[in-house]
């Protein structure tokens, strides 16, 4: 990589993308920041310009992997049709997805420990994208009446849930990662026995 930072004036990038790489090949706590500006191809002292220390480079791996997760999920819910049902079951894929594609990100957001208002920038794009699941949560259940609707967020929250631990135990190349089935119809079954239990859904759909 060189110091391609400096001739374009994008170090801070150039150490995100670092930092994401190192996250990817040994996780959120395996990697000192001499290692990112080594990747970088600057030196140590350099980071200091740009980023607090390693907490802060890795917040900000984690904030613009939400921005991306937000696009994805938005996109997946607004094209995933023609019902509420198939939209909701779009954002679900859209999250094993993402994992799969931003696996630095993803360590950076939802594994590395660092809170999700550690910064003003996280703090904004991790609700953006959740409440974008939510969006499509509050979609599903329009048809049930309010008194006996479940808060969007409540069962938002626990679909969220699941798709990360179907990511974990079954997507990631994990021990146990070899499921007996695809990680795609391990959460689509889990999504509808769940809504079919809330009753958002009818038994046959």
């Amino acid at each position: 990589m060189g110091k391609r930072g400096y001739h374009h004036g994008n170090l801070r990038q150039a150490l995100v993308d670092a930092a994401l790489v190192l996250i990817e090949q040994k996780g959120p706590t395996g990697f000192t920041l001499s290692e990112a500006a080594k990747t970088a191809g600057v030196t140590p002292a350099a980071v200091y310009r740009h980023f607090e220390g390693r907490e802060a480079l890795i917040a900000e791996g984690a904030r613009q992997g939400h921005e991306i997760f937000a696009d994805l999920m938005d996109y997946a819910f607004e094209t995933g049709g023609p019902s509420a049902l198939a939209a909701f079951e779009a954002t679900g894929r859209a999250y094993l997805a993402f994992a799969k594609k931003y696996p630095g990100h993803y360590m950076a957001m939802f594994e590395s420990g660092i809170p999700m208002n550690a910064t003003p920038g996280l703090a904004s794009a991790a609700a953006r994208s959740r409440a974008i699941l939510e969006k499509a949560a509050e979609a599903l259940s329009q048809h049930i009446p309010p008194e006996k609707r479940p808060p969007a967020s409540m069962f938002s929250a626990h679909i969220w849930a699941m798709s990360h631990g179907v990511v974990e135990l079954f997507a990631r190349g994990k021990p146990g990662g070899n499921a007996p089935f695809p990680p795609e119809e391990l959460l689509e079954a889990g999504i509808g026995i769940y809504l079919r239990g809330l009753g958002l859904i009818d038994p046959d759909q």
